[in-house]
């Protein structure tokens, strides 16, 4: 029984429902909330391990809580939309949902969804030793990330791919790699996911971003810039 808290925020009763039973089956503590205002008011009381998050919620937007949450830490987030355009995925991945499921969606994918992200995010690896390079500190025991001494906020998935290219630099890797490492096979990613996190890192990095160099038709490489004494 794994134990782990999971918040279920649908509008939609027989989702919620069938969800619900689907992970509490597989040992998960379940909460749920019906819209973006209590979803908020339950991460503050249950501090649950992840959200399941509709993107069409009354109220409150789920991507308006998806920002929201992204404010205050590394929350994983699984968004689900009956949308499929790619544009609303691109969002939802920009502000910093870990995955996304578009409805309508087996409930046993969902589950396997779930166990993957929280393996993951539990699982940093072999390597314990903070990785240096040039300003930026990367930290997986502490899961921390600074800049110039200044701390970086990422989630979850872009932490993964940060550790994996800073920890690899000077070598060139493709995306398929990167979703190997960081995202893993179980999600099933579309040609824009790993460039929408390599964009927010860069960002959140300010001038660290600039280490994250594109190979074009291939991938990205992370600069191979060291500091004497590291």
């Amino acid at each position: 029984m794994s134990g782990e808290t999971i918040l279920i925020v649908d509008d939609e009763p027989t989702i919620v429902e069938v969800v619900g039973l689907y992970l509490q089956r597989e040992g998960y503590r379940v909460v749920t909330a019906a819209d973006g205002a209590a979803a908020l008011s339950l991460v503050e009381q249950q501090r649950p391990d992840l959200v399941v998050l509709d993107l069409m919620l009354p109220g409150l937007s789920g991507l308006e809580v998806t920002k929201r949450l992204r404010a205050g830490g590394a929350l994983p987030i699984i968004m689900l939309t009956a949308r499929g355009e790619e544009a609303d995925r691109v969002v939802g991945l920009e502000l910093g949902a870990d995955d996304y499921l578009t409805k309508p969606f087996s409930p046993r994918e969902l589950v396997a969804r779930v166990k993957a992200i929280l393996r993951r995010t539990q699982y940093q690896g072999d390597a314990t030793q903070a990785i240096r390079r040039g300003g930026l500190v990367v930290d997986p025991e502490r899961h921390e990330v600074t800049w110039e001494g200044e701390p970086v906020s990422l989630t979850a998935t872009e932490f993964r791919i940060l550790q994996f290219l800073a920890s690899r630099a000077g070598r060139v890797l493709s995306r398929d790699d990167i979703i190997d490492a960081a995202l893993g096979r179980e999600t099933a990613v579309f040609d824009r996911t790993i460039d929408v996190h390599i964009t927010s890192i860069r960002k959140k990095l300010g001038k660290g971003g600039e280490q994250i160099e594109t190979v074009r038709g291939f991938g990205y490489k992370f600069r191979d810039r060291r500091r004497a004494e590291d």
